[in-house]
């Protein structure tokens, strides 16, 4: 059996900036002075007219970045999850959201990934923060070649973008070839006797629980939503229509995330059961990645025992 490759979708980031900034002279980097931790140090090191380090100052970062997006020019904020959804928050929503400004917060460290930092690094709240400001879209890439195409899109995409990558390495599903479009869910697997939809570092493990059930005669769709908001309502609608079961993962807060507008789909349309699993609106503790999701039931055993149970 052939070793699992595994890559931090950060790292896909901080390979795809510097690739974009070559190409395109208006794509910035605004820093926060955790460079080394969101892998900015290329970027700033081959082209550092293109970078700014405005010190630990969140808050003015997103206010640099909004003047920047006023010139034509397309600024990336790096810094942590936790500080780009909460520290930043107002700023976000006046000066970028509001006037629906071309600027993108680009987010290491998300969920439960920073492990042993402890749960003042760990962010389960920032997508359902700021999915609920108008003019935002939410993105969570699972690997290192999806992080890479869905930075590559929202430094196309017309308007405020939050990317969110994990610290930890997660299994590379992806490759090179694969395509990406901001919206629009990838199916990783095809089945009609459940679905499960996740997003993020829990893809793999979501593949993993369908392999599980394959093995059982259970035959289960796995969807890659990527984008949480706008979610892909067509592809959500078509899980529960041909599925009826829909079991749900995030490493996230399982209030306002990924599970939570699932529901809202499958309530609106009134069938359908969703489960969800993620993070139980539980803050973290110092302990290793892994056994913070298993604390959590994200795990693949798990996620097979919630299908084979509904």
């Amino acid at each position: 059996m052939s070793e699992i490759v595994k890559k931090a979708t950060r790292d896909g980031f901080g390979d795809e900036i510097v690739e974009l900034g070559k190409a395109n002279s208006n794509v910035l980097v605004v820093d926060v002075d955790i460079g080394k931790s969101c892998k900015t140090g290329a970027f700033r090191k081959e082209l550092p007219e293109q970078y700014l380090n405005v010190g630990i100052a969140e808050q003015n970062a997103a206010g640099v970045a909004a003047g920047l997006a006023t010139c034509g020019k397309i600024p990336f904020v790096v810094t942590y999850a936790a500080f780009g959804s909460m520290r930043m928050v107002e700023m976000i929503r006046q000066e970028v959201c509001y006037p629906h400004l071309n600027v993108k917060i680009a987010c290491s460290h998300g969920g439960v990934t920073p492990a042993n930092d402890g749960a003042s690094h760990q962010c389960i709240e920032d997508m359902g923060i700021l999915s609920t400001i108008p003019n935002m879209t939410v993105i969570m890439p699972a690997d290192y070649y999806a992080a890479r195409k869905l930075v590559a899109a929202a430094a196309d995409f017309d308007g405020p973008v939050y990317l969110r990558f994990t610290r930890d390495a997660v299994p590379v599903i992806y490759d090179s070839q694969a395509r990406f479009e901001i919206g629009k869910a990838v199916k990783l697997r095809e089945g009609t006797d459940a679905a499960i939809i996740a997003n993020g570092d829990t893809v793999c493990i979501a593949l993993a629980a369908a392999e599980a059930l394959a093995a059982q005669g259970v035959n289960v769709r796995v969807l890659d939503m990527h984008t949480v908001k706008p979610l892909d309502v067509e592809a959500v609608a078509a899980c529960i229509n041909d599925c009826g079961k829909v079991v749900t993962v995030e490493d996230h807060n399982i209030i306002n995330g990924l599970g939570a507008a699932v529901s809202c789909v499958a309530a609106e349309m009134g069938k359908c059961k969703v489960k969800r699993i993620g993070i139980q609106d539980q803050f973290g503790q110092s302990a290793p990645y892994e056994r913070l999701l298993a604390m959590n039931g994200i795990t693949a055993e798990n996620i097979a025992a919630t299908v084979l149970a509904m």
